[in-house]
């Protein structure tokens, strides 16, 4: 397995472990019967719940762009030391974005996602 490919694993294992803890804090926060209803009126989730739900979604849509980079690089032969940096620095930029943000440090998150996205352009202009 290549490193880019490797990253993109870890990447895919991290997006399953913020849903997990989302779904383990969103418990706390309402109980696990409102959960298992259709959810209807719970409103907007606040504290570390709704971090933790949020920066699950903002991995979501990361992860579209990421996972279509890596692949791409894959099947086109464009993988090298300079994509595999970039899938490295996406995937420890975005463990320390879950982290800092389910911790509510607002300005630390934006560097961390920021830096997330300097990974994903290595690896995008490898492709041209």
């Amino acid at each position: 397995m290549t490193p880019d490919l490797k990253y993109l694993l870890f990447s895919t294992v991290l997006t399953f472990v913020q849903v997990l803890v989302s779904a383990a804090l969103c418990n706390q926060a309402v109980g696990l019967s409102t959960l298992a209803g259709n959810r209807e009126g719970i409103g907007e989730y606040t504290g570390a719940a709704g971090r933790a739900k949020r920066a699950h979604l903002n991995m979501i849509e990361n992860m579209v762009l990421f996972i279509a980079l890596v692949l791409i690089a894959a099947v086109a032969g464009k993988a090298n030391a300079t994509t595999a940096m970039g899938a490295m620095i996406f995937f420890w930029a975005r463990l320390a974005y879950a982290i800092i943000y389910v911790a509510g440090i607002p300005w630390l998150r934006t560097v961390a996602w920021a830096v997330s996205v300097v990974g994903m352009v290595m690896i995008a202009l490898q492709l041209f």
